[in-house]
């Protein structure tokens, strides 16, 4: 690994070619942030793909296409005299000493389930009217509910056991069906939401990322069904033309590939 002035160098290098991209390079010239976020969040996805992947190599890739857009970012604010990179950096600075008192003060924890109440309740102190603004409104539904039911498990709003949670997943079945039986869609749809909503409470609890394991079966799906579709071409055919028994043939090939 490289030394922290090998590190501070190459930060340097990268502040340097930013300046001179933004200076010279006509695409560059004309971002704003508003241009750029779309791509941001392209990025931050790509990032969580090389990680889903455990693609150490991709990670790394990814990490500095990431850090490039904050180091965008940043060159932007000075343009304004709004911020610069420094101050970036000296705010979140700040932040982890101020919500790691356990650290850098005289609080004591004895778990990381401690920590995670300690930073909710400095950060009411800091202004926050809401555990839950911290909660970006632009999150995918499934991550925002899990990070909703983070937050306000650590001001103590939670279920004790796990065997607690499941119950309720259950009641949500129970109910989603009655209203599938009385066949009213917005309902139906209401319910469905609860279900989803108890399950990712659930994998919470037993420590399982929700989103995580739903993409993992999405990249299953994906390469089982891939593989069918290969198995199709190989016999002239198109899926349209087979049968569900021989589609379920290749289907189980595939799953001990």
């Amino acid at each position: 690994m490289n030394a922290r002035k090998d590190q501070l160098q190459a930060f340097d290098r990268l502040l340097t070619i930013m300046d001179e991209l933004r200076a010279q390079c006509p695409w560059d010239k004309k971002q704003t942030m508003q241009s750029l976020r779309h791509l941001t969040i392209e990025e931050t996805y790509e990032l969580g793909d090389a990680i889903l992947d455990d693609n150490l190599s991709e990670v790394k890739k990814e990490l500095g296409d990431v850090l490039l857009h904050i180091v965008f970012y940043a060159k932007i604010g000075s343009e304004t005299n709004d911020f610069d990179i420094a101050d970036v950096c000296n705010d979140i600075c700040e932040k982890l000493i101020n919500r790691h008192p356990h650290i850098y003060g005289n609080v004591s924890v004895q778990d990381e389930e401690d920590v995670k109440r300690n930073w909710e309740s400095i950060k009411l102190q800091e202004g926050k009217k809401s555990v839950l603004e911290g909660v970006p409104n632009s999150l995918p539904a499934l991550v925002k509910a899990n990070r909703i039911q983070d937050k306000v498990s650590g001001v103590g709003f939670d279920w004790e056991r796990p065997e607690q949670v499941w119950e309720k997943v259950t009641e949500e079945l129970e109910e989603f069906q009655e209203e599938v039986q009385h066949g009213d869609k917005a309902k139906m749809e209401e319910e469905y939401g609860d279900v989803l909503f108890s399950m990712v409470n659930y994998a919470r609890f037993l420590d399982i990322n929700p989103e995580n394991a739903l993409e993992r079966t999405n990249k299953k799906f994906m390469k089982r069904f891939q593989y069918l579709e290969k198995k199709a071409k190989s016999l002239g055919k198109s899926l349209k033309e087979m049968t569900l028994d021989e589609m379920n043939i290749y289907w189980e090939q595939a799953k001990s590939i």
